[in-house]
């Protein structure tokens, strides 16, 4: 049906355009029609999206829907769209995400809902084109770009200390970017070219390549975010309204971690092998340290923001350790690099919707009480049944539960990283404890037991809206726990060939 439209121009133009329709028509003061002009975008882009999975060919290695066009001549800069298996799926991930963001603010946002809203597509296009450019400059210019509608989010729409939060998120993602910008026009000056296609063929010496490395990893190690350059996190998330929150984990973390596949590891493969050593440290710091300190946090917000940071240890993890698997000789096939890489991907895209859940949830119980402190509740499924449901299901597929998609990503990371090194394994593993511990933890004060106040007495059940959510959320978790081979198959050919472009390129 879409095979001959522009889909990637479309999901990345739509929701701009649209953005920019909702804002213009939030002067007329009409609130509820703002919010249906938002979703009705929200929801033709993501229809349009789903048209990039069925019309994706999983056997093909080639980028794929690729348009091409002169942008900027004089520096030859392209307007590149394309997708492969592994980017494909983060845009319909972030087309799902945004629907449900703008669900969750349909009652709550009072405040100037049409701002709130157009934010919010604008920065579902330019996360999409984050995605599909193929371009340096063009991925540079989305790269930046997005930054601008969550720095709004969180200044206009947050919490009392929202301007520190801001300004921290602003410099220490911008300051990172700047490094990256450097690498990219060294690499145009090498090669006359910004196609990233073409910087994967380039022939670096390794000097140039560490410095190169370098330059990305202060970029998405900062987006990612690992430790130690996390702490811009926590503070944003708490400051972030409901649905900033939600788009800040589930969605542009992923975007550090897609930098990785599609700039380091192809273009800089012996400086990222030579490297591996310290990419594989931060990430199983950010696993137990991290989780450890989770475990002391007494704001839930606060405490699904350092679970983010851990769980996304896993996904630097499984990209890196795959030197190791290669370096070890009882390994004589390429199966456990793959399943280190899928099991990256699986989890980037798990943690999409749990994580996206998780700040839902809170959303829900702050918007009646106004608070985040685990000590302010006490009992609430005696008042909220249905919803303290969901939250167990999703606390539980947080800390890996077989048969939810946290367990998938997660355990396919570990079985890896067996290949490479049996601590590596041993230490990743501690998420499960930790997880389970700093979850139930939470579920446990938050949910279980006497009602401890009049506040949560008086809570009323989740409405057919947050139900809707929930259940969409809750069905996506099942069945990528289930049956995560659709997935999966998608992205096989394309980490297949990336893998191999890496082996071969290593000097």
């Amino acid at each position: 049906m879409f095979a001959d439209w522009p889909l990637l121009s479309l999901v990345v133009w739509i929701p701009i355009i649209g953005g920019i329709a909702v804002l213009l028509s939030g002067d007329k003061g009409d609130a509820e029609g703002v919010r249906r002009l938002a979703l009705v975008f929200s929801l033709v882009t993501f229809v349009l999206s789903l048209g990039l999975y069925t019309g994706f060919d999983v056997n093909q290695v080639e980028m794929q829907f690729v348009e091409r066009f002169e942008w900027i001549e004089s520096f030859k800069i392209y307007y590149h769209f394309g997708v492969d298996g592994i980017s494909m799926p983060l845009i319909i991930l972030t087309t799902f995400t945004t629907v449900l963001v703008i669900l969750a603010g349909w009652e709550v946002i009072k405040d100037r809902p049409a701002q709130y809203m157009a934010a919010f597509l604008i920065m579902e296009g330019l996360m999409n084109g984050v995605f599909a450019a193929l371009d340096a400059m063009f991925f540079y210019v989305f790269w930046e770009a997005m930054l601008i509608p969550m720095f709004i989010i969180i200044g206009v729409w947050g919490g009392p200390r929202r301007v520190y939060a801001t300004i921290k998120f602003f410099i220490y993602t911008f300051f990172g970017s700047v490094f990256m910008l450097v690498a990219m026009i060294y690499m145009f000056y090498q090669m006359d070219s910004f196609a990233i296609l073409d910087m994967h063929n380039m022939k670096l010496d390794m000097t140039e390549q560490t410095l190169i490395f370098i330059a990305f990893l202060m970029a998405f190690a900062v987006k990612v975010p690992m430790w130690p350059v996390h702490t811009w996190l926590p503070d944003a998330h708490v400051e972030a309204p409901t649905g900033g929150s939600v788009i800040l984990a589930a969605i542009m973390l992923k975007i550090g971690g897609y930098g990785f596949l599609r700039f380091s590891l192809p273009i800089t493969p012996d400086a990222s092998s030579s490297l591996d050593w310290l990419i594989i440290l931060m990430s199983l710091v950010a696993v137990v340290y991290i989780g450890f300190v989770a475990l002391v946090q007494t704001d839930m917000k606060k405490l699904v923001a350092y679970s983010s940071i851990a769980h996304m240890g896993f996904v630097t993890l499984g990209l890196f350790v795959i030197f190791r698997i290669w370096d070890n000789p009882a390994n004589a096939d390429s199966t456990g690099a793959v399943m280190a890489v899928e099991g990256a991907m699986i989890q980037m895209i798990s943690h999409g919707f749990i994580s996206g859940a998780l700040f839902l949830m809170i959303g829900v119980l702050y918007d009646r009480m106004h608070s985040r402190e685990i000590k302010d509740y006490g009992g609430v499924v005696n008042t909220m049944p249905v919803f303290a449901a969901f939250a167990v299901f999703f606390a539980m597929s947080n800390a890996g539960l077989p048969g939810t998609s946290g367990f998938v990503g997660e355990f396919m990371v570990i079985i890896a990283s067996f290949k490479a090194n049996f601590w590596f394994a041993f230490l990743a593993a501690t998420t499960l404890i930790l997880g389970a511990a700093y979850t139930l933890w939470m579920v446990k004060r938050v949910f279980y037991g006497e009602v401890t106040n009049n506040n949560v007495k008086a809570l009323e059940d989740i409405n057919s809206r947050e139900l809707f959510i929930m259940s969409t959320l809750a069905i996506a978790v099942l069945a990528l726990g289930l049956w995560p081979a659709p997935v999966v198959d998608v992205m096989h050919t394309s980490v297949n060939n990336l893998l191999q472009h890496v082996a071969v390129s290593k000097l």
